[in-house]
């Protein structure tokens, strides 16, 4: 059940969610994303009276402190940042030091963020802008990247052609948000897109392009009506796999191959101990360790590197979360 809490009710709400059966509370109110004394009352009240709901607030990437990052850590939370780009001008800027050094505090500290990006709703927008400021988004590590013009019917509506975004372009930017929603966000990408990328030496966003034309392809684009968020996370763990051997195989990486699929399967079996409790027995070619560890950053260095190990593996939950244990 779904319940929808006007701004001036949400403090007056938290102490009555469990009661009403909320698991999941999400605050996506402007005025609240700005007023850090709000979001700190929000979350003091949250863990006083909710502290296993989880928690879902947009805030403002200035707010992002110590306190903030306290605050939210005690609590089953995720914090949604817009990524906004000023103009001044006649030139849309967005200051990626700031974004960067937030972005690092907050992987620092182990917490769950998420970037909120939108395009073409500027007349100084144009596609290459909105391209960079995916590809710096991807950079910084978060859980997921969210596009409200794709999500909702009102929101895309707001992006508006201009003379340095023509209505093709916006297609374009469209369908490669729509890419990096499907694959990045709810294929739970998080841990290994950079270092899958980095063999295929492409961008982030010319990735999603392809990916896009290849849902396209597949009837599973935004066209399609196709809902990723309502997919089984294995099957898009599928598309992923597919998707992946033709990039690797296009850009003469197929040696590689073994090694991209054992990293996402095995990260994939995680999320979904995580996610859904979910258990799974993969098969892969490399201990677990190192698929883990910090060798999986560079992949060509791995394949060289590390030796082959085949074995099953048993993913499973625990009271310290995720773990594995070697079947054979």
């Amino acid at each position: 059940m779904t319940y929808n809490f006007k701004s001036s009710e949400i403090e007056n709400q938290i102490p009555h969610l469990v009661e009403k059966g909320i698991t999941e509370f999400t605050v996506s109110d402007e005025k609240i994303s700005r007023d850090k004394n709000r979001i700190l009352k929000i979350f003091n009240l949250m863990s006083q009276y909710a502290p296993e709901v989880f928690i879902s607030i947009v805030v403002d990437v200035n707010l992002i402190d110590k306190d903030v990052i306290n605050a939210a850590g005690s609590l089953f939370s995720c914090l949604e940042i817009p990524l906004v780009a000023i103009e001044k001008g006649g030139k849309l800027l967005f200051d990626k030091k700031l974004y960067a050094k937030k972005a690092r505090l907050l992987n620092d500290y182990g917490l769950v963020f998420g970037f909120l990006l939108t395009y073409a709703d500027s007349p100084a927008d144009s596609l290459k802008l909105f391209l960079d400021r995916l590809d710096f988004a991807t950079d910084q590590y978060p859980n997921h990247i969210d596009f409200p013009q794709t999500e909702n019917v009102e929101l895309e509506q707001t992006a508006k052609v201009s003379g340095a975004f023509s209505a093709k372009d916006i297609r374009y930017a469209r369908d490669v948000s729509f890419g990096c929603r499907t694959f990045y966000s709810a294929g739970r990408a998080v841990t290994w897109m950079l270092s899958v990328l980095r063999p295929l030496k492409i961008h982030p966003s010319k990735f999603f392009a392809d990916f896009a034309e290849w849902q396209h392809c597949n009837n599973c684009d935004f066209k399609s009506g196709y809902v990723p968020e309502k997919e089984n996370h294995e099957d898009i763990e599928k598309m992923q796999l597919l998707f992946l051997d033709e990039k690797y195989e296009e850009k003469s990486c197929k040696d590689l191959i073994p090694l991209v699929h054992d990293i996402v399967i095995i990260n994939g079996a995680i999320s979904r101990v995580a996610g859904e409790g979910k258990e799974s027995v993969i098969d892969v070619s490399y201990h677990p360790e190192d698929l883990l560890g910090p060798e999986s950053f560079d992949l060509i260095s791995f394949a060289e590197n590390v030796c082959m190990m085949n074995c099953k593996v048993k993913i499973f939950e625990t009271a310290d979360g995720p773990d594995f244990e070697i079947l054979n």
